[in-house]
């Protein structure tokens, strides 16, 4: 699934919420912190909206000043699963070899 895809399916205020975190993100990029943003593993972080009692996570990493978003969006209970966060290391390790990764591919495994 697409991250647009992912983010077109939510709720309307989830959807905002995502969109204004994603926002956030771009004008703060390293000085965004909890509760709004954490940092999971491996240079993978994660946004951490809200809506409705339903933990959405946006998995990102910093690839020189650029942020990638590299997971689809979590909607969660626990703490996000290592296959998740796995998943998006080597998204990201991707994205780090070919700048144009995001683009070219739509699915990403």
């Amino acid at each position: 699934m697409l991250f647009r895809d992912w983010l077109d399916s939510l709720p309307v205020a989830a959807r905002a919420k995502c969109l204004h975190y994603i926002t956030l993100l771009e004008t703060f990029g390293h000085e965004l912190r909890r509760p709004l943003a954490d940092f999971l593993r491996d240079g993978i972080y994660e946004l951490r909206p809200t809506s409705r009692n339903v933990h959405y996570r946006i998995l990102y990493s910093f690839v020189g000043q650029q942020v990638a978003i590299v997971s689809h969006g979590i909607a969660k209970r626990g703490a996000v699963p290592d296959s998740e966060i796995d998943k998006a290391i080597a998204r990201a390790s991707r994205f780090r070899k070919d700048p144009s990764y995001g683009v070219k591919y739509e699915e990403q495994t």
